[in-house]
Parts: structure tokens; C-alpha cells; sequence
């Protein structure tokens, strides 16, 4: 994903940054994973990716300055999200998306939501799923505006309120037709943060979280 022109970077997730993934986990989720859960899945999850969404401007959401170095604390105000996807055979899982609550509704997790399925598509698998509250109607509006539909209920999936989970799903991902449609998806996203870093006025927009809460 071309990134030019704006302050953002969308790298692979090191165990140096899980105790700040970790710390934004427990702001963002009510069942947040633990540090170790992190660990274990970047160190013997190998069908696994995660990517962290870095800020390399100057100053943070309240005009904080921000530090380039060093990196991996749990001040790490430079990391503002992150998410991952499982590879399964020829179907991409997403797992875990979320982005600091100071920073939403600027389109950075749908930014996230996009490098994960690029993630997908590069390691050729043919169908994107992931499971998402019921309630959360703004999640499922931005998985649909990238073609996934809903295609199954898992009951009684989140354990702190015993709430269902859509089940939501695109396949033939690697078709021309959807490409064209994600494409043209991402550079409208672009050209968005790209204005907004121009006027230096954030939209609201969509909110972001963990797959189950964006």
C-alpha cells in the first residue's frame, strides 16, 4: 500500500511492541488477549500476520510531542494500532484490529482493515472471514463497503455478555472484479487521509477496534 505523502507506516508486529499492543488491547476490549498470547502468536503462529500502524509526525492526538526512538514501551505513543489475520489453506482470518481511542475516526482502522486484506491477497487465499458483534452496526457497514457479507451466526460467541457473532465472508477475492473494487476502495481511503493531513482537521469517521468492536 502506497503510503506517500502521508505520516503513516504499516509494519510487521515485533515482540518489542506487544507491551504497547497490549496496553492499547486493555483500553480498547473487554476480553482483551494477554502479552503472552501476543508473544506466543508472533513467535510459533507461523500462518499468522500482524502489522502495526505507526504515526511519524512530529506530535500525537492532544499535541504531545512523539518520539521516533526508542520503541517498545508501553509509552510508545508512536504505535497506533494494529490487527492480524490468520492464513488458513486458501481462506484469510481476520483476527484482532484495533487503534488507540484518541485516534479514532480518522479512517485509521479502516486503513488496518485494508492492509490486512492486501496481507490476503498477496498470500493468495481466495476468502476473507472474521466474526463481529451483532450490535455493531458501524463495523459491519465498513466490512461490507470492502464486499463481505454475512454468512452465518455463531451464538452466544463473546464471552462477557454472551452476545451472537455475524459471521461475515467475501469470497473469489482474487477475481478481477473484487480487486477492482478493493483498489478503488483504498485510493478513495488515501486520498481522504491525504486531505485531512492537508487541513489538518480529522473527519469522524469510523471507529476502530478489534474485529468484534470496530
Amino acid at each position: 500500500m502506497n503510503l506517500k505523502d502521508l505520516p503513516y507506516a504499516l509494519v510487521p508486529m515485533q515482540l518489542s511492541d506487544v507491551p504497547t499492543v497490549y496496553s492499547i488491547e486493555r483500553r480498547v476490549f473487554t476480553t482483551p488477549w494477554s502479552m503472552q498470547a501476543f508473544r506466543q502468536e508472533l513467535l510459533f503462529h507461523d500462518t499468522a500476520i500482524y502489522l502495526v500502524l505507526r504515526y511519524l509526525g512530529g506530535r500525537d492526538a492532544k499535541g504531545r510531542p512523539l518520539l521516533k526512538k526508542p520503541w517498545g514501551t508501553r509509552k510508545d505513543r508512536n504505535l497506533l494500532g494494529y490487527g492480524g489475520v490468520w492464513m488458513v489453506l486458501d481462506e484469510a482470518h481476520i483476527s484482532t484490529l484495533a487503534v488507540r481511542p484518541s485516534w479514532r475516526g480518522r479512517g485509521l482502522g479502516e486503513l488496518l482493515f485494508a492492509a490486512l486484506i492486501e496481507q490476503a491477497l498477496a498470500k493468495d487465499a481466495d476468502k476473507i472471514t472474521l466474526e463481529v458483534r451483532v450490535s455493531n452496526r458501524l463495523a459491519q457497514a465498513l466490512y461490507a463497503k470492502y464486499g463481505l457479507e454475512r454468512t452465518g451466526l455463531r451464538k452466544r460467541y463473546y464471552p462477557d455478555n454472551q452476545e451472537d457473532a455475524l459471521i461475515m465472508s467475501a469470497e473469489s477475492i482474487q477475481s478481477m472484479t473484487y480487486r477492482e473494487r478493493y483498489q478503488a476502495r483504498v485510493e478513495a481511503l488515501l486520498q481522504k487521509l491525504r486531505l485531512t493531513e492537508a487541513s489538518n482537521s480529522p473527519e469522524m469517521g469510523q471507529a476502530s477496534g478489534r474485529i468484534d468492536s470496530l
